[in-house]
């Protein structure tokens, strides 16, 4: 028996979690190890389908269904449709039914279309073809048939189809260069490398030939973090092992660049890939007018279910007295919302708020200035020859440090040079100008290579990578080579990079670059002060600096070096701490050389747009996988942070010299301290008197206060994390993965006030975020289109979400308020006479109103006036809106759907109700009311009263409207006389298809009467004026700024349509026609000229932009 096999079972299930839950062990290309290594165990794994889809076929009806009537208003209307349908009632089952069924429809249908499209992307996706090695050849299968273990061989251009360790490349160097825009929205070529082992096996034989294994831990979401290692076994007893990180694994979504073919293992596969795990599945969102509408429908229905109990209570009692007549009755009856309300905007930053196109601006370099031409992305601009020097030229002490900086600069880099096989460069000790020229540079940062074309205008060109020799020309074209000795990568913790080469000469140099707060306590020599004051005076103006020293290396002190890094390498326990530890040793007592300033291009009016929101009350969250200084720089150049701003910062570096608990008491009591009890969501940042805190964080410190804690503190200290965040004016989150972008957005959102919030972003890193949000905005840009399939509203610029928030959101917000509350007004005004009938007729149940009224009141009386409503109107200018965002903050906290409102609309719906009816019954009790002497019957009456209500509901709509065109006239008027004429008809007629005609002529007669027409207009007047007068006293002392803004426009609206004449004679009092009077508005409001502003009233709305 093998007792190999026997000891690993009973490790990996009976020694607890620890020792298997945590990692996982795949043969490479399914093969057994060798005879007497570890015992062969096949693992099951998930396949490589994925799935983003809602719906299948078998429970899409069930699950559409309960979707669908979680929704209030749906299961309002079913259960009056079932009660409709179960007891015998005066109005029809259709006329609740046959709207609710069109409805449920419609959305259904809607839904699974959408779906239908996830199936349709998911079956693209998982039948794509993919070439992986069977015994020694090349078999090509579709994606969704991948398993771990598998190899892969994956060509130039194409996505990796799941998560790879890297084994080798047609490169000779086991290099490749990978894009991963569709997972962190990076467009730059990142490099990574080959197991060292397996590097060399350029075939499918070579490949096939291999047997290896690989431990790795379990799938996780961070994109940035590795652990495993490989074990291939030769002909050796024992096996060779080799550590493996993050430079090793090709993730799914990321793409091939500039070079021919790798080939990989799979190790994660399908719902297990990082890509999937970073992935948030669609949720359904529900609007903040939803959800006001949502308590309202529950308050009437509340309301109708107590009219029902109180009629039926009252029906049985009238019944059980004695000498009661029955009730009488007649025997033959039949019967964009979110983005309005934004509260917080998570925004990622590059290619959202930024091009993502760096360019050298200047270097400092001994207290000399040099300013370049701008070379951008390789492409040099017209006459951009020469250097711009600021100061004056350095002496003869200063040429060596300066040559010095500029080799530290083509030496100093991870950047890759584009092969050209049209170029040769040759290996002459010169080389002619054009080879520089012809130089295209790739690398996952775009600042280094902005400083490597930024260093080629000043006349060095770095060339390329060969044989470990690093190749730069220098002023006279003469070629230099450095051998590359060691790379000190570049970390967020450490914030700089370093590299050990060995010229010519054999001199040994440590070239180290970084932010100036890593660099400058590590200098013991250079002009420290002239360097830092440039240094402060760029970051000001939001470019991104670093800082450049070196140090020169005894022979004695690199194998020193060597032998440091070398025992931190192969550890495999605590690596990372290891390499820290060995990087903080070798990066000191520097010799201080200069530093650069790089700008990263902001997208066009971003800074407007962000200060515009800000003015508006909206909060701005900057939410990026960059590092702090970095992203920092980027909110100064976008007005996120201003100059006053004091920055705050909880980050991994502060969080290792205080506790988490310390740091975020010590910032809780900084933010608290000048702001009191006063909450700073109603003021943003705005306020002048108020001290400006701005707080940075990164993904680090976000896992530590977002991880679960055994005492149940964590909430605690999310408490505390997000009341820091109030009290700030803008938050930036760096080095944030995509699972950790929705994370924020998650805490904000189910925070105690509930805000509103949005997302956008322009990645697929961006996807989750955009998910989680309560909307959801994709940028179409450089990084794809994954952010803009999957969020609610699609945008070429940010400039853009400036006009969609403050002018569209606020028009939508307007009109679905009204429509929301207009709604319900005209319904209790509808309602509440038939319920006040019921005190007449010995609780019945006898309508009010005709068959014929009951069912189209809604659906063509009142319907038409709304919907346009809903649809046009514009209460103040697109331009006003645009000018002076702070009328934004008249909408917010959902203002115009709170309960004083719907009670104001409540109220004001039963006063009318109560004057139609009591009205038309005083009015007309015992008084003959036709000139026969004749009086009023029950239809006659129910009609006066429909009468009044539908004149009164419109001309209320009437009064509401700011914006009149002739749409507005032809339907507000329209639908009144569609009333008067269909009445006519129905009344004038008799009908043969109907088994009753008890509105025969009862129109008419109502119409013939003098007092019926004096009622309707007196009803009218008396329903409608408790509005006008709400309005005017409120206007006049209460007014809100959207109120005075309306205000200034029909003052100058009447003052522009004054005649000439009576401005001539009225010249020397009159004020003058285009200026408001001082202290009527808030802010800087413009007066609009009479041509665009007069004329756009009496207009169409413009088209959306």
């Amino acid at each position: 028996m093998d007792c190999s096999l026997v000891r690993t079972l009973v490790r990996r299930y009976c020694a607890g979690e620890e020792n298997w839950v945590d990692s996982r062990t795949i043969y490479v290309g399914h093969k057994e190890p060798p005879p007497g290594a570890e015992a062969y165990i096949p693992q099951r794994y998930p396949d490589n389908r994925i799935v983003s889809s809602k719906y299948t076929f078998w429970n899409f009806i069930p699950k559409n269904l309960f979707e669908q009537f979680r929704r209030i208003a749906n299961f309002y209307f079913l259960i009056i449709f079932l009660v409709q349908l179960i007891i015998d009632t005066p109005t029809s089952p259709v006329t609740s039914g046959l709207p609710l069924f069109f409805v449920i429809t419609v959305t259904a249908i809607k839904q699974g279309y959408e779906d239908w499209l996830r199936h349709k992307a998911d079956n693209a996706m998982n039948q794509c073809p993919v070439l992986f090695i069977q015994h020694g050849k090349l078999v090509r299968k579709q994606s969704r048939k991948l398993q771990v273990g598998d190899v892969v061989m994956v060509k130039e251009d194409e996505t990796f189809p799941c998560d790879l360790v890297f084994l080798s490349s047609s490169r000779a160097d086991g290099t490749c260069h990978v894009t991963t825009a569709s997972l962190d929205g990076e467009s730059s070529h990142k490099t990574h490398f080959a197991v060292p082992d397996t590097k060399g096996f350029h075939t499918e034989e070579d490949i096939d030939r291999l047997h290896a294994t690989i431990e790795c831990e379990q799938p996780q979401p961070d994109l940035y973090k590795f652990v495993g290692r490989i074990n291939v076994y030769n002909e050796q007893q024992e096996p060779v092992v080799r550590p493996l990180g993050s430079e090793n694994l090709l993730l799914r979504g990321a793409t091939l660049k500039n070079t021919e073919k790798i080939f990989g293992v799979a190790i994660y596969t399908g719902m297990e890939t990082k890509m999937a795990l970073n992935y948030q599945s669609k949720s359904q969102k529900r609007s903040a007018v939803e959800k006001s509408m949502n308590a309202f429908l529950i308050v009437y229905l509340c309301i109708l279910v107590s009219k029902a109990l109180v009629n039926t209570v009252l029906k049985y009692v009238w019944q059980s007295e004695p000498f009661r007549d029955e009730p009488w009755y007649n025997q033959k009856t039949e019967a964009e919302r979110q983005r309005s309300l934004v509260e917080y905007i998570f925004t990622d930053k590059t290619g959202t708020l930024t091009e993502n196109n760096m360019a050298f601006r200047e270097c400092c370099i001994e207290g000399q200035v040099y300013v370049p031409h701008v070379v951008c992305n390789g492409q040099v601009l017209p006459d951009s020859a020469g250097i711009d020097m600021i100061d004056s030229s350095p002496g003869a002490s200063g040429k060596e440090r300066e040559e010095l900086f500029f080799r530290a600069l083509c030496l100093c880099h991870t950047v890759q040079v584009k092969e050209d096989d049209s170029v040769d460069l040759g290996d002459g000790p010169r080389k002619s100008p054009d080879v520089a020229k012809s130089c295209v540079y790739i690398s996952a940062s775009p600042d280094e290579v902005a400083l490597v074309e930024g260093v080629q205008r000043l006349g060095f060109t770095y060339l390329r990578l060969k044989d470990n020799f690093m190749e730069i020309l220098n002023r006279d074209n003469d070629l230099e080579r450095f051998e590359l000795l060691e790379v000190l990568s570049f970390d967020s913790v450490r914030r700089r990079m370093s590299v050990i080469v060995k010229s010519a000469a054999g001199e040994i140099y440590l070239f180290c670059k970084g932010a100036d707060s890593s660099i400058f306590p590590r200098v013991v020599e250079g002009k420290v002060d002239q360097i830092r004051s440039r240094v402060e005076r760029n970051a000001v103006e939001g470019l991104r600096t670093l800082c450049v020293a070196y140090k020169r290396l005894l022979p004695e002190e690199y194998e020193g070096v060597c032998e440091l890094l070398q025992a931190a390498k192969v550890a495999l326990q605590d690596r990372e701490k290891k390499l820290a530890e060995a990087y903080e040793q070798i990066e000191k007592d520097l010799v201080l050389l200069g530093a650069t300033a790089v700008e990263d291009r902001l997208q066009e009016k971003a800074a407007d747009t962000v200060e515009a929101l800000q003015k508006a009350g909206i909060k701005v969250w900057v939410l990026t996988g960059d590092k702090m200084e970095t992203a920092a720089a980027t909110c100064y150049a976008c007005k996120l942070f201003r100059r006053g701003t004091q920055l705050l910062e909880l980050t991994t570096k502060r969080l290792e010299e205080q506790s988490l608990h310390d740091v975020l008491f010590e910032l809780s009591k900084t933010v608290l301290r000048c702001s009191g009890s006063l909450s700073r969501d109603a003021c943003s940042g705005l306020s002048t008197d108020m001290h400006d805190y701005g707080l940075i964080i990164d993904g680090a410190a976000l896992s530590l206060i977002m991880k679960p804690r055994g005492d149940g503190s964590s909430s605690n200290y999310r408490e505390l994390f997000l009341e820091i965040c109030r009290n700030c004016s803008a938050v930036l989150c760096c080095r944030m993965a995509p699972l950790q972008k929705a994370q924020i957005v998650k805490l904000i959102k189910f925070s105690k006030e509930h805000p509103i919030t949005l997302a956008i972003g322009d990645g697929a890193n961006d996807v989750s975020m955009i998910l989680e949000a309560h909307v959801g905005i994709g940028v179409i840009g450089k990084e794809g289109r994954q952010a803009a399939r999957n969020s609610d509203y699609a945008v070429p610029k940010f400039k853009h979400l400036k006009k969609m928030l403050l002018v569209h959101g606020h028009f939508y917000y307007i009109r679905i308020a009204e429509l929301v509350q207009y709604f319900f007004y005209k319904n209790v005004c509808f309602i509440f006479p038939q319920f006040l009938y019921q005190f007449f007729c010995g609780f019945s149940q006898q309508t009010l109103y005709d068959t014929a009224y009951l069912t189209l009141y809604n659906i063509s009386f009142t319907s038409l006036p709304i919907l346009l409503y809903s649809l046009m109107e514009q209460h103040v200018s697109m331009d006003v809106l645009k000018r002076d965002p702070t009328l934004y903050r008249d909408i917010a906290k959902n203002a115009l759907l709170r309960w004083r409102v719907f009670v104001y609309w409540t109220f004001l719906g039963v006063f009318d109700a109560l004057v139609f009816f009591f009205g038309a019954y005083f009015m007309f009790e015992n008084t003959p009311v036709t000139s026969n002497g004749q009086m009023f019957g029950n239809w006659t009456f129910g009609t006066l009263v429909f009468t009044v209500m539908v004149l009164t509901v419109t001309l209320k709509l009437a009064l509401d409207t700011h914006y009149w065109t002739w749409i507005n006239h032809l339907v507000i008027w329209g639908s009144l006389l569609f009333y008067i004429v269909f009445s006519l008809l129905w009344g004038g007629i008799i009908w043969p298809f109907l088994s009753y005609q008890r509105m025969y002529y009862v129109f008419l007669h109502m119409l013939s009467s003098g007092p019926a027409w004096l009622a309707v207009v007196l009803l009218i007047t008396v329903g409608l004026l408790p509005d006008v007068l709400k309005k005017v006293l409120c206007r006049q002392l209460w007014p809100t700024a959207t109120e005075k803004t309306q205000n200034v426009q029909f003052r100058n609206r009447s003052s522009e349509l004054t005649p000439l004449t009576s401005l001539q004679s009225h010249g020397s009092q009159s004020p003058g026609p285009l200026v408001a009077p001082p202290g009527t508005y808030p802010g800087h409001m413009t007066c609009v000229l009479w041509r665009s502003e007069g004329y756009s009233a009496l207009l169409p709305p413009a088209g959306p932009a």
